[in-house]
């Protein structure tokens, strides 16, 4: 069998790196297949989509996954099977990201089931493969049959030192102010999200411009491929229409729904209630109950939303006027309460209009970190954000599934939004928990501001307070009219053109998503939009403050209480014991719980318990242990053992010292269980550290008083000592010997070196 020979385009990035886009090798009975190439990052997209619909589908049914294979990065996955299993959040976010860029283009009558693949097969620490998805993706529809108003691509875009980057790497990345995942086709964007560390709007709209220069270039390469493999796109007929009932509903429905638009109902529930009866009275008087045959209802109701859509952006874009009555920058009613749960370590209630938000914040040790697992990062995470949506909040009837991948976008989003205030030297792992009870509209914005007040209500020192805002767009495509709103309601998500999310605090922009369904978005509209947004965060920053104007002074009482204290690395070992025991012993008496990692070439021990007493009595421990030892410092130490010669005292964990007989007390001591006996603790003096061997010298005698007329012998010349015992095991001391004072002096056999 002959080796086949791939086709491929080369996008030379224009700093010495370069992608790779190649087809016609792999994956051959797919629809469309890539291998995207960037230095040793490699990825595989592939496309399949059915050639019909089923019946009665009048969406796009699109999956997108995103997968990174373990031995991309030479590496084993975790757990008993050592295989890959379900998606990580990781991976999740990616495909969502892939997925809003390319739902928009594809044709809105194209309805069969269509699968977009993309795998990550080598990775390169130096090569973020987030950034290659999207442009893979759209690469492998290129070359495909399948229909597709494209092609777009995905870059990040990255601001360091100052100066834009595309495709950073991660080291690149910790030096960055802001950072965006951006896609669009050859002429407009269409999606956004990212970060930034309180970036100005210009600072943003700088980078869409220089992120969307770059996805040009990708577009062109994506071309000229699709060209080379010279693949017709498919015929495809996915909707069956009745031009004469579309035109009836419009002509019956129309005013009605026009009518209502304008008529500013607040009340979600009953603005369904009332456009719904609509197409109920319209299917009511064309279709009698004595009419025989079947009533195409599921026409009827997608005409009639269509009419319904049409009848609310006329009414905005012709009479200023929106479903709720609200001005086109105007903010909802908004109330908010710090403290509603006595439970948690802080709770907060962010309520605007029909979207509310209870948020609870848990403070933990370094236990309760995140582990990271991934085929290309691992670590751990201190701060967290989950984003809970149950049915209820919508008042939909049915059972909760769990957690989605809608609820891990949003919640990453808010995360993002907030982490950069978080201090730095915090000693806690931080959970957030976010669960929305009622929503229309903006409810991953309501979490940002209800985490805000919940950190604050906690005793987080957070930097600043953030505020969240999404925003919205109404065009005209016969003209050049246009309207955006601020704080949208569900509906207007759903209907509108635009849902573009920003996150700040008073001095810029820390997060921010996009995602606009039409072509054509000038940097005119978007600026505006951004402009719109920071009046509304700072509208909203004013509520916030005034509710709480800022953190609480100390966390709750029932909150832990969490320390930390260095260890030299050399002493890492001592803290913890053979196999744990000391650190376990600590924990056990004191009732702390204590991690301790390596950081800049020290330990970090943190400690955390309920009260101060216990946080104070590991301290103390920790502090014995670590301790070095000071010449003329006073210690309480525990005799461990006692010779002829005197006693060893143990004056800090694991360092013994010398006590010998003659500085256990003023008078001469013939036994040394005549003044300690083992496990006895005794104040002492160190007295002299050996410089060669460590050992230490121990006194008591100093620490009492001096007996009334003490004369201490004088110290003989070091010759006369040398002769002296030079003989010692030729004869036996002169016990006899006399101090000054009429007090015996110690034996010569006890004279001993330290030990």
């Amino acid at each position: 069998m002959v080796k086949p020979q791939p086709i491929e385009k080369v996008i030379d990035l224009g700093d010495g790196r370069s992608i790779t886009i190649e087809t016609g090798k792999l994956a051959k009975q797919a629809d469309g297949s890539v291998m995207v190439k960037c230095g040793g990052t490699y990825l595989l997209a592939t496309v399949t989509s059915a050639t019909e619909a089923k019946p009665d589908t009048d969406f796009m049914p699109l999956t997108v996954e995103y997968k990174e294979k373990f031995a991309s990065a030479g590496r084993f996955p975790g757990g008993f099977t050592r295989r890959e299993g379900r998606a990580s959040d990781y991976e999740i976010l990616i495909a969502r990201l892939v997925d809003r860029a390319l739902r928009p283009l594809f044709p809105d009558d194209y309805h069969a089931d269509t699968f977009v693949t993309i795998t990550l097969f080598s990775s390169d620490p130096e090569v973020m493969p987030d950034a290659l998805a999207g442009l893979a993706a759209s690469a492998a529809i290129a070359v495909s049959d399948v229909p597709f108003h494209g092609p777009i691509s995905e870059v990040k875009v990255a601001r360091i030192d100052g100066q834009f980057k595309i495709n950073p790497t991660p080291a690149e990345l910790e030096r960055a102010d802001l950072e965006l995942m951006v896609a669009g086709s050859y002429d407009d964007l269409n999606m956004i999200e990212g970060e930034m560390k309180e970036v100005s709007e210009d600072v943003m709209l700088e980078a869409l411009k220089f992120a969307h220069a770059e996805i040009k270039k990708h577009c062109i390469a994506q071309k000229e491929l699709a060209e080379l493999v010279g693949k017709a796109k498919r015929e495809y007929c996915h909707e069956d229409n009745d031009e004469e009932l579309r035109a009836r509903v419009r002509e019956q429905c129309y005013p009605k729904a026009y009518k209502l638009a304008c008529s500013a109902i607040a009340n979600k529930a009953e603005r369904e209630r009332q456009f719904s009866a609509v197409c109920d009275e319209f299917i009511a008087e064309n279709y009698p109950e004595d009419f025989e045959g079947e009533i195409p209802e599921a026409l009827i109701k997608r005409y009639y939303h269509d009419v319904q859509r049409d009848a609310v952006r006329r009414a905005m874009l012709d009479e200023t006027k929106r479903l709720d009555g609200r001005a086109m920058d105007e903010i909802r009613p908004i109330w908010c309460e710090v403290g509603y749960l006595p439970g948690p370590h802080g709770s907060a209630i962010f309520t605007r209009g029909e979207t509310q938000s209870l948020s609870t914040v848990t403070l933990g040790t370094k236990l309760d970190e995140k582990l990271v697992d991934e085929a290309t990062v691992q670590g751990s995470e201190k701060f967290l954000l989950h984003y809970n949506f149950p049915p209820f909040a919508t008042n939909d009837p049915k059972a909760p599934k769990g957690v989605g991948r809608r609820e891990i976008g949003h919640g990453n989003l808010a995360m993002r939004a907030l982490k950069n205030m978080i201090p730095e030297d915090i000693p806690y792992t931080v959970r957030v928990v976010s669960d929305i009870l009622e929503s229309n509209g903006s409810s991953s914005m309501a979490t940002v501001c209800a985490g805000t007040l919940a950190l604050m209500d906690a005793g987080v020192k957070i930097k600043k307070p953030v505020a969240g805002i999404a925003m919205g767009l109404i065009t005209d495509t016969n003209s050049d009219k246009y309207c955006v709103l601020s704080d949208i309601l569900g509906d207007e998500d759903h209907l509108g053109d635009m849902d573009f999310k920003v996150t700040g605090t008073r001095d810029g922009i820390t997060a921010t998503q996009m995602d606009i369904k039409i072509d054509g978005l000038s940097y005119e509209i978007l600026a505006k939009a951004l402009d719109q947004a920071r009046r509304g965060r700072l509208h909203i920053l004013d509520i916030i403050e005034e509710t709480m104007p800022a953190p609480r002074e100390d966390y709750k009482p029932h909150a832990p209480r969490i320390v930390s204290i260095d260890i030299p690395k050399d002493m890492i070992g001592a803290v913890i014991g053979p196999g744990g025991k000391i650190i376990q012993d600590i924990q056990a008496t004191t009732g702390t719980t204590i991690s301790i990692e390596e950081v800049d070439n020290k330990g970090i021990a943190s400690i955390a318990a309920a009260n101060k007493a216990s946080i104070d009595a590991a301290v103390a421990r920790i502090k014995q242990i670590i301790a070095v030892p000071e010449v003329g410092a006073v210690y309480k130490g525990k005799v461990k053992s006692i010779l002829a010669f005197g006693a060893f005292i143990e004056i800090l964990p694991g360092k013994d010292g010398l006590l010998h007989v003659s500085e256990m007390d003023w008078k001469r001591v013939e036994d040394p269980h005549e003044v300690v006996n083992e496990g006895d603790e005794v104040e002492v003096i160190l007295k002299e550290i050996d410089e060669k061997t460590g050992k230490m010298r121990l006194s008591r005698r100093e620490l009492l008083p001096k007996p009334e007329g003490y004369v201490e012998r004088p110290e003989r010349p070091a010759g006369e000592r040398r002769e002296r015992h030079g003989d010692r095991n030729n004869r036996r001391p002169n016990n006899g010997e006399r101090r000054g004072n009429g007090e015996h002096a110690p034996r010569n056999n006890n004279e001993q070196p330290m030990d």
